[in-house]
């Protein structure tokens, strides 16, 4: 094994990264107290889907826990969470990840349990043709079946009824061309309803590779017995994972915008533009810086002019978010307000954009928003699944964990001509796609 070292902050130890000759990685973190954390993050999420198949890694990740040749259904849960074991899972763009946190018990034995449990799982699913449902036509209102293909369509289904939601998919789907990030991630009725099993276990075979998945254990252990213990359970049958190509969307020309019509008593607006590539450490950092001055909490320019300081009383809500990703990250400003003042919003909205040009951004601003970013740089020290997901994040969505080294002496050194070149770099409106809901 090829073994590197990363220097991550608030640590009292280095992180050690394992490369493995398959090309699967380990990476083990000390952090000193009675909890571990393992966890398996896979790179592969909605970016390696199609339209045909729209939604299957987050299918998929539900039927992990359908049982292996060792276990039945139910028994990796049960037997974790008998051990105090905190056990779970979640798909995004870029990555499925799987992890469990617990007390790592008397000569840690929990954690070696934990190791080979979630070892097995994930590289011996069997994805039980009895667990995942037959197919079935949508429109069939006699189908009574209760099994995991149609608990995923009733998850669709109830968050497809979510307003911000809505406003969410228009906005993403129409600030894309081709690439596979326009699609939501976690698929359509249509297509959980008829995705056979064979096509499930197709996609894990293909996706879940050793050199597709980092396996981080974070916790007070003995590193040398931990990484003999992973190394050995992750016996994998698999090869290579396939080489992806993607083109790169570039952003909109002139201002997108679209509008739907929903059953709601309130307006919906989103303006979103794309950003750099998650790697781009320092341009991440001062979106993030961004977002906060422009959006966060009460003490923000949105808040602040558009809410606190008005009294027509026209927007109720209003911040700011930043999504990172591998191939190019998302800005979002969003607000709610009362439905008949839309374009009102819009400008209001728009201006305050230009005030991060013409009304100059102060010290004070800058430097509340870098001791918030700081703040919650070193909260992501402070627990073993805050490592962990820290840990996922560089190596999967970055590809690259030393980055985690450089984050803070980049946050010290940002200025606000930086911010300001940002701005328009980024955040020009001409870029921009604006998706609005409002009431039939």
């Amino acid at each position: 094994m090829k073994k590197s070292i990363v220097n991550y902050p608030y640590l009292n130890e280095p992180v050690e990264i394992y490369e493995r000759d398959n090309g699967h990685t380990i990476v083990l973190a000390r952090k000193e107290g009675d909890l571990v954390n393992v966890s398996s993050w896979v790179k592969t999420g909605s970016i390696n889907e199609t339209d045909k198949n729209n939604g299957i890694s987050h299918f998929l990740e539900h039927l992990m826990f359908k049982g292996t040749t060792r276990f039945k259904v139910g028994e990796f849960d049960r037997i974790l969470e008998g051990k105090g074991g905190i056990v779970n899972a979640a798909t995004w763009k870029d990555y499925t990840f799987y992890h469990v946190t617990l007390p790592k018990g008397e000569n840690d034995e929990n954690l070696y349990l934990a190791i080979d449990l979630h070892a097995d799982m994930m590289t011996n699913a069997i994805l039980p043709e009895d667990e995942i449902g037959a197919p079935f036509d949508l429109n069939d209102t006699n189908v009574t079946d209760k099994r995991e293909r149609h608990v995923v369509i009733e998850e669709i289904r109830m968050r497809k009824d979510q307003n911000w939601t809505k406003v969410y998919n228009a906005c993403n789907f129409n600030m894309y061309t081709n690439h596979p990030y326009k699609r939501d991630v976690i698929g359509t009725p249509e297509i959980i309803s008829q995705v056979t099993r064979d096509e499930i276990y197709d996609y894990y075979k293909t996706f879940y590779t050793p050199d597709n998945i980092t396996t981080i254990v974070v916790g007070d252990f003995d590193k040398e017995k931990v990484l003999k213990t992973v190394a050995d359970a992750f016996d994998f049958k698999t090869g290579k994972a396939p080489k992806m190509s993607r083109n790169l969307d570039t952003p909109t020309q002139e201002t997108k915008i679209v509008e739907n019509r929903t059953t709601a008593n309130t307006g919906y607006v989103m303006l979103g533009w794309l950003g750099p590539r998650a790697a781009e450490l320092k341009e991440n950092i001062m979106l993030d810086l961004l977002s906060i001055i422009l959006g966060d909490g009460t003490s923000s320019r949105l808040y602040q002019n558009l809410i606190e300081k008005r009294t027509d009383a026209i927007i109720n809500y209003a911040d700011c978010s930043h999504y990172q990703f591998r191939d190019g990250n998302n800005f979002f400003v969003q607000a709610s307000f009362t439905p008949d003042k839309k374009d009102l919003v819009i400008d209001l909205i728009k201006q305050e954009l230009e005030k991060l040009l013409t009304v100059k951004i102060s010290d004070g601003e800058l430097k509340k928003a870098k001791k918030k970013t700081k703040s919650n740089f070193a909260e992501g020290a402070e627990t073993v699944s805050d490592i962990s997901e820290t840990i996922g994040y560089y190596a999967t969505v970055c590809d690259n964990i030393k980055l985690v080294e450089e984050y803070l002496n980049d946050l010290e050194n940002i200025t606000v001509e930086d911010i300001e070149n940002t701005v328009k770099k980024y955040l020009s409106i001409d870029n921009a796609v604006i998706s609005v809901l409002l009431p039939e």
